[in-house]
């Protein structure tokens, strides 16, 4: 089981390239694609998943030409895109029974037994006749999830799930899609480090619409191994340190900025070794692009 995308572009009308020779290959288990917010993720997504055709390149899931056979691929494809709306006024049963009877599930005690086990699944069992505009954001993403797994599809592509998430509900759904990896190839697409570090086995990292850094998280975290260091500074020193060093990242600590600074040793003054994330090495190669 395996999703090999070749050299894969496009160019927008307004001039934007979007896509610039993509190439991946991606098997069985959770795969995440990290990138900025424009970075070219969702169009990457889009076209995996047929809704928009590139401008060349080639992408083949199991034996399927997905660009020349695009109906092949729909039949073992779950996909939740980035913007996953429903209808407010129907019940969670009700939709998710209409989505089964339009992807084929046509057998009526089927059909009851399938949305009842992914409702179960999701654990939305329990508020099944709740109407959709009643549901958190959390509740809506189950829910969209519920509706990629319909047909027991065996690429599964989730485009920005966790965004909008409080931890409680983005715990629910880490949990959740961990389980999906077992038996099916799944894209995370997201700009959050923890989603890819948390519940992926290979990685990629995108920006400008071309893939930079391929790998597995822990590896790719490891490289970074003795040279990362950090320094507790006022606001006001924070241009001097950028001038002196290669400063990648910087978040504030008990009302401190504390910047994170690549360097081959030890650098002078107050600075502690840092132990690296993949969130160290993701604002690495965000610097360097």
């Amino acid at each position: 089981m395996e999703l090999i995308i070749k050299n894969l572009s496009k160019t927008y009308s307004n001039g934007v390239q979007a896509l610039q020779n993509v190439s991946l290959t991606i098997g069985k288990g959770m795969f995440g694609l990290l990138g900025q917010n424009g970075a070219g993720k969702s169009t990457l997504m889009r076209t995996i998943a047929t809704l928009q055709d590139p401008d060349s390149g080639e992408i083949e899931f199991n034996g399927i030409n997905v660009l020349k056979s695009p109906e092949e691929l729909r039949k073992t494809l779950g996909y939740l895109p980035q913007e996953f709306g429903v209808y407010p006024n129907v019940t969670a049963e009700e939709l998710l029974t209409h989505i089964a009877d339009m992807k084929g599930i046509v057998n009526k005690g089927e059909r009851k037994e399938t949305v009842e086990a992914l409702l179960n699944k999701v654990n939305l069992y329990d508020v099944r006749s709740k109407k959709l505009d009643g549901y958190s954001g959390g509740m809506k993403q189950r829910f969209g999830i519920a509706q990629a797994l319909l047909g027991n599809p065996e690429l599964i592509i989730v485009d920005e799930p966790t965004a909008g998430l409080d931890p409680m509900e983005r715990n629910r759904f880490y949990n959740l899609l961990s389980e999906l990896g077992e038996n099916a190839v799944v894209i995370l697409s997201t700009h959050i480090v923890e989603d890819v570090s948390t519940l992926c086995t290979d990685m990629a990292i995108i920006g400008g619409g071309k893939v930079v850094l391929t790998g597995k998280p822990n590896k790719i975290e490891k490289s970074l191994k003795g040279q990362l260091f950090e320094v507790p500074i006022d606001k006001s020193q924070l241009e001097t340190y950028q001038k002196k060093y290669n400063v990648i990242s910087q978040r504030f600590f008990a009302g401190k900025l504390m910047i994170t600074v690549l360097a081959d040793d030890l650098p002078n003054g107050d600075f502690d070794a840092k132990k690296p994330s993949l969130e160290d090495a993701y604002f690495k190669i965000l610097s360097e692009n």
